[in-house]
């Protein structure tokens, strides 16, 4: 039996926090990523502790590994990671967790 996965990343924009660009850029983000088959439960964060140096996150969830490597190989991600992440994120750091 698999185990559901939960993909998170947090992140910075080049744009920086609160920016018209950045409002777009979730946006988007949301639009393209949640519509992407096998993306379950995707939420967008914004960042309130002065612990963490990162503005914002993405969390979505998928039910096993094939899910997850679909999404990852998925033309519209691909797409997604080339003309927008790739160029507005300044810094990121992904975790992928399983039930303990």
């Amino acid at each position: 039996m698999s185990s559901s996965i939960k993909h998170m990343v947090i992140f910075n924009l080049h744009s920086g926090k609160d920016t018209p660009e950045a409002e777009a850029f979730l946006k988007d983000s949301a639009t393209e990523l949640a519509a992407i088959p096998g993306v379950q439960q995707f939420e967008i964060f914004h960042q309130v502790s002065i612990k963490n140096e990162y503005d914002y996150g993405f969390s979505m969830i998928f039910a096993n590994q094939i899910a997850y490597d679909t999404y990852n190989n998925h033309p519209v991600h691909q797409n997604y990671v080339a003309t927008r992440w790739l160029k507005e994120v300044s810094q990121f750091q992904e975790i992928d967790f399983i039930n303990y």
